[in-house]
């Protein structure tokens, strides 16, 4: 534990500060049952608080590697450390008044709480890009760890990108933007996930995204010594793949467990070019050192 709270001091108890959030969000799943946009009020911060967490302890842990420009590092994880917690004073701030935090511009305040989260997730965006590129000038002992961390990062950095699609008029006054493609926010949606089981819905690409910074990298350590930098290229693509699927998906207004036809094909394709990509991978003899069980924050300068 006293290792996991050295790894980065601000994300680490920004990770804690979201696990607070979750247990209370998950509280009040049980004792409030007011209902905004067709979905539970403290449905958002619970996975808010869920993702954020990930979030911030997959950077926690990639900065330990950094060897050069590490206070660059530093400073670039707090300040995303500074602009989850705005963002999450506001969503839970919002649910305590029993307003909608995105996309609400009904009144002044709201505009603004609206205008100011933008920002902040602008500035957590930036940050995120200095972060990617600090440990692209890291050489990392273990090259296929260290591919999958850069490919991560770069994908999760597209995964944010895409929240913007959701922002916009959408003719509907009070209101600058939305999750449903297809139909109005707050219809039927699908357990855990929240996302519209009648629609198509872009917070799908936008979560498969960012997490490609915890699943690139976990899937390399799974695979041990077996894995080698082709493995993290075909994963990375593979993901990529993937997440280009759930936007098309989503654009074309089809609700996430009910594809057509052609996503299906779709989905078919990157599955069937992803398994065989990974076995011609696997073949390919390693010569990278024994990884790590757990996190150790080795790396060797560039």
């Amino acid at each position: 534990m006293t290792r996991f709270l050295r790894w980065h001091p601000p994300l680490v108890l920004f990770s804690l500060l979201m696990a607070a959030v979750t247990v209370v969000s998950l509280v009040g799943l049980v004792v409030d049952d007011r209902i905004l946009v067709g979905s539970p009020i403290w449905f958002k911060p619970f996975k808010f608080g869920v993702s954020l967490g990930l979030y911030a302890v997959a950077l926690a842990w990639m900065l330990t590697f950094a060897t050069r420009f590490r206070r660059v590092g530093w400073w670039a994880g707090a300040v995303v450390a500074l602009g989850g917690t705005v963002e999450m004073v506001i969503v839970v701030g919002q649910v305590l008044r029993g307003r909608q935090s995105h996309f609400n511009t009904a009144t002044a305040l709201d505009a603004r709480l609206f205008a100011l989260m933008g920002t902040t997730i602008l500035v957590v965006w930036v940050m995120h890009a200095v972060i990617a590129l600090v440990l692209a000038f890291t050489r990392f002992e273990d090259r296929a760890v260290g591919l999958s961390i850069r490919l991560g990062l770069a994908l999760a950095l597209v995964g944010l990108a895409l929240g913007t699609l959701m922002t916009g008029p959408t003719g509907i006054e009070g209101v600058a933007g939305a999750h449903t493609v297809g139909l109005p926010d707050g219809g039927p949606y699908l357990p855990i996930t929240g996302w519209s089981a009648a629609g198509g819905d872009l917070r799908v690409p936008h979560f498969v995204g960012i997490h490609a910074i915890q699943v690139l990298p976990l899937a390399i350590l799974l695979f041990g010594r077996r894995a080698n930098t082709r493995l993290a290229w075909v994963l990375a693509i593979g993901y990529a793949g993937l997440t280009a699927l759930t936007l098309w998906q989503a654009l074309r207004g089809q609700p996430p467990l009910r594809p057509d036809l052609l996503t299906g094909l779709g989905a078919l394709a990157v599955a069937t070019w992803t398994g065989a990509a990974t076995t011609w991978a696997l073949r390919t003899r390693s010569t990278a050192p024994s990884r790590p069980t757990a996190p150790t924050g080795q790396a060797v300068s560039a």
